[in-house]
């Protein structure tokens, strides 16, 4: 399908992480990502969120919200320069 082939695409890139901590970023990004999804409505009720980029000290999360699924990618920025 589409989603495989787009997370073997992904995770040869350099510095992307394990799919170990992109569960553990998951759990917690989650939610997160539901009331950013209900900020941008309340703000405008036509917009919709697509793109939510959160970088850490050692991370940088790229996700990408859908109806069907949200793909998070899990970067070590430090590596993908």
């Amino acid at each position: 399908s589409d989603v495989d082939e787009t997370i073997k695409r992904l995770s040869t890139r350099k510095g992307v992480e394990d799919a170990e901590l992109t569960k553990k970023y998951a759990t917690y990004v989650y939610p997160l990502v539901g009331k950013s999804k209900s900020s941008v409505s309340e703000i405008d009720p036509e917009n919709e969120l697509t793109f939510l980029r959160i970088r850490t000290k050692k991370h940088e999360l790229m996700i990408s919200p859908d109806k069907e699924y949200t793909m998070i990618v899990v970067q070590n920025h430090h590596e993908s320069q």
